[in-house]
């Protein structure tokens, strides 16, 4: 079995880069997780988390377009690699699995 190494920021990062598809990059990413989860992301912390992912070699990046708004400086857009998919899968797998193991006793049900 593989070992995947995904914290729970990096598993949000990244499934939000999967709903933005091929419009994922910094600042919409972070408006996306802002929305979605009601929390505040750092700037500082996104891109933290998306440079150790890629160097995971979980996502892919490019350079897109150079705009005005940016100083004429391109937007890096970032893809989810096949690597960074099973990442997904296995996170996934393992706590489904751990909610499928809770007796319905410790949730005071029968």
């Amino acid at each position: 079995m593989q070992k995947f190494k995904l914290g729970e920021f990096e598993e949000i990062v990244l499934l939000t880069v999967g709903v933005l598809y091929d419009k994922a990059y910094g600042v919409s990413i972070k408006e996306e997780i802002e929305k979605r989860l009601e929390r505040k992301v750092s700037v500082g912390a996104l891109q933290s988390a998306l440079r150790r992912m890629e160097l995971k070699g979980y996502l892919n990046s490019r350079e897109g377009e150079m705009t005005t708004q940016r100083g004429g400086r391109p937007k890096r857009y970032f893809t989810i690699t096949a690597y960074g998919k099973q990442a997904l899968e296995h996170t996934k797998d393992v706590r489904l699995a751990l909610w499928n193991d809770i007796p319905k006793l410790a949730f005071g049900t029968n």
